[in-house]
């Protein structure tokens, strides 16, 4: 069992791997302006140039890949010549900020900016607040006699100054367009990578992807988790009742009622219960509306619609298959031979056939597992709910990489750690099955 728990989780990185290259192409070749959806309609190529240097969009594909996958810290501390460190900054109760620094020789930590023609070294305090120093020193004399410098600035870059060639950075403040002279000339976005587990930064939140997701992954959880504990056992009950009574009316009524939930798109089924519970009778809200810190479980009677929405195309799938296998158990030799020995139903169905006709159900209720976490993009979009499927939504439409990159990796995780559970699930059902 051990070595099979070590070859799927070997399994797991390599699937990560080559779903992230694929997720990270199919963005690339997508449609779309990551800058100007930032910027907005008006903004005048120049702006939008120099957006996409600040982002380090420019820079070649490839690049920014490997970039994301084992992290741009080490180029930095190439480049600088001195380390680079992450530092999280708490500000209140609730905000958390990402900055990096170098550290210099004598272990400040340091980052740089332009004055003029002065290269500005900015120590951190222990207090928080910053020393400006002028270092000039630190310039040094390019391939083409030109002074440059590589270090980090502040907006958590590594960046390229060239001394008397200062470029033109355009910010969007609430004031309006800062246009800001001596900015570098080239920038390259820090980060430690999807191997240390730093899925870089979000383009359309302007945060660490891992601090937007994290809650984002919870509400999905708790949203999931609640519908699968409705449909699992409600849909094996119904499917049990249904095999037991084969080809009477009410197993062609529940078989019935399985395939209108199953065939019923997951938009429609939400519509049709926020016009019935939210607009008709008026008994339930027919949207999620929450705070950015507080929990889903806070206000319960806003999970029971998407609960059920989620809920009811899995309770027809579970259904179908359960019955179908209770009704092949019903019909082996080893049941026949109960009945005519005179065992009680009940012993028999305890006994024999539920066992037995869970196999089938529960590997395919665990694959289905990664499909309802997928499947929830419909659901959180119909009601506004502020999951995982709603967030790679919205990323997808602003073309948002590194947040689409998260969530997919997310969803690799749930898909192989499902099937790893159902796999064992099932050779505790069947002795016969051994993995090794």
């Amino acid at each position: 069992m051990a070595r099979f728990i070590v070859r799927r989780l070997a399994t797991l990185v390599l699937t990560m791997l080559l779903v992230s290259i694929v997720v990270f192409a199919i963005v690339e070749i997508a449609p779309g302006n990551v800058a100007r959806n930032i910027l907005g309609a008006y903004a005048t190529p120049e702006q939008e140039r120099s957006m996409e240097n600040q982002l380090g969009l420019d820079r070649p594909p490839l690049a920014r890949y490997v970039s994301w996958l084992v992290g741009s810290d080490w180029q930095a501390r190439s480049l600088i010549g001195m380390p680079v460190r992450e530092l999280v900054v708490e500000q209140g109760t609730q905000a958390r900020y990402r900055q990096w620094w170098a550290v210099d020789p004598d272990g400040n930590l340091v980052q740089w900016k332009i004055s003029g023609q002065d290269l500005v070294r900015l120590i951190r305090q222990p207090d928080g607040s910053t020393r400006e120093v002028t270092d000039n020193a630190a310039w040094q004399t390019g391939e083409a006699g030109e002074l440059t410098f590589w270090g980090v600035d502040t907006g958590n870059r590594f960046a390229k100054w060239v001394k008397g060639q200062g470029g033109i950075e355009y910010r969007l403040e609430y004031s309006g367009w800062i246009q800001t002279t001596g900015s570098p000339v080239d920038y390259v976005p820090l980060s430690k990578g999807l191997v240390r587990g730093d899925f870089g930064l979000s383009l359309q939140y302007k945060r660490p992807v891992g601090d937007v997701i994290g809650r984002r992954i919870a509400n999905s959880a708790v949203l999931a988790a609640l519908a699968f504990l409705v449909a699992m056992p409600l849909g094996v009950l119904l499917g049990l009742i249904a095999g037991l009574n084969g080809g009477r009316r009410l197993d062609r009524a529940l078989t019935l009622g399985g395939l209108i939930t199953t065939a019923t798109p997951d938009f429609a089924t939400g519509i049709l219960l926020i016009m019935v519970f939210a607009i008709w009778l008026k008994v339930l809200p027919g949207a999620t509306v929450y705070t950015t810190s507080g929990s889903v479980l806070s206000q319960p009677l806003m999970l029971i619609l998407p609960v059920l929405t989620a809920s009811l195309a899995e309770i027809g799938y579970i259904l179908r298959i359960t019955r179908a296998s209770v009704l092949e158990v019903m019909n082996t030799g080893y049941v026949r031979t109960a009945i005519l020995k005179g065992l009680p139903y009940r012993r028999i169905v305890l006994s024999h056939v539920l066992r037995n006709s869970l196999m089938a159900p529960v590997t395919v209720i665990m694959l289905h597992v990664n499909w309802l976490i997928g499947g929830l993009v419909v659901v959180e979009s119909v009601f506004g709910f502020p999951g995982l499927g709603n967030f790679i939504l919205n990323a997808a439409l602003y073309k948002d990489v590194f947040a689409i990159e998260a969530g997919a990796m997310v969803l690799v995780v749930l898909a192989v750690g499902s099937q790893l559970i159902a796999d064992i699930i099932y050779s505790y059902l069947n002795p016969r099955i051994r993995y090794s």
